[in-house]
């Protein structure tokens, strides 16, 4: 059975009993979103005084600053979506904090991402509008090639371009500016490390952990929880899954399709959310590809 199958005062039902479900999750403050994002920024910048006294081999500086990078976006991501605190709230400020301070290690501009991330959210899975098209292919080895196309500087402008000039945020011009505050910074601090006989540690500190972190990213995120892009709608742009390397190696994912139905539920919140919620979306349609779902519910290439 499918939303269009269903009644309408049926689905009015099924959707509020969804909302007083989801409205529990979002109520407990995310402490662990705020640990994790600040913190994992600051032990990332604790590795540059420590490989540059010698108190820690570069190589490890390297596999630390890989694993910091990997983990600098999902504290942002629930930031994006005020699941730490709502704008007009108390606790606002700390909410921007992580938001922003989360990223550093990506040198990805919190309010870009957020202006691209709303359009994922209205666009999932359209090729045309879907800026996390770019990150789509029948394997994963086609999405880690098309992923890798759209970083290209042209590719990536390109992207960034047609996001804004549809987007109707009232703060793109702030947005635009503090991205070429940050990209600036960041190539100015590449620049005078290499200019100061550090490339090396700059390459494997900076560089390219920010690049292979990205590319998980991407995978986890962007890849894995939308496969095989074929599908639009409330609760078919996104599936639950059971991910071959587990839920923790896997960011998290394999919930993601709650968070595309709610997006202030934490992300810690989801895996919860979902067991509670399942029979409902079953009831929707909504796509599952785990093992023990309906097959009516898997995904066409399932």
């Amino acid at each position: 059975m499918n939303a269009g199958a269903l009644s309408e005062d049926l689905n009015a039902r099924y959707r509020r009993e969804e909302s007083a479900i989801a409205q529990k999750y979002m109520q407990r403050f995310p402490w662990e979103m705020v640990v994790w994002g600040l913190g994992n920024t600051l032990i990332w910048m604790s590795l540059w005084p420590l490989v540059f006294a010698g108190a820690l081999p570069l190589w490890a500086g390297f596999l630390l600053s890989t694993l910091c990078c990997t983990l600098a976006y999902l504290p942002s991501h629930d930031a994006q979506h005020q699941s730490i605190a709502k704008k007009g709230t108390r606790l606002h400020w700390l909410n921007e904090l992580v938001g922003h301070f989360a990223l550093l290690p990506l040198v990805l501009p919190y309010k870009i991402a957020w202006i691209e991330h709303r359009e994922h959210h209205a666009n999932a899975n359209d090729p045309e509008l879907d800026p996390d098209y770019c990150f789509h292919g029948k394997t994963i080895w086609a999405s880690l090639w098309n992923a890798t196309q759209s970083r290209q500087p042209w590719a990536q402008s390109e992207i960034v371009a047609k996001v804004l000039e549809r987007s109707n945020a009232s703060n793109i011009k702030q947005a635009v500016i503090e991205a070429l505050v940050l990209r600036s910074g960041y190539y100015l601090i590449l620049a005078v490390l290499a200019w100061s006989g550090f490339a090396i540690e700059a390459f494997f500190l900076w560089w390219l952990p920010r690049h292979l972190g990205y590319t998980y990213i991407t995978t986890c995120l962007g890849w894995a929880p939308h496969f095989p892009y074929e599908e639009t709608g409330r609760y078919r742009d996104t599936r639950a899954w059971k991910s071959p390397i587990g839920t923790v190696l896997s960011l998290g994912m394999e919930y993601h399709q709650v968070h595309h139905l709610f997006p202030r539920i934490p992300l810690f919140q989801t895996a919860p959310a979902y067991w509670e919620l399942r029979d409902l979306l079953e009831r929707h349609g909504a796509r599952d590809d785990r093992p023990d779902a309906p097959a009516h519910l898997k995904s066409a290439l399932q």
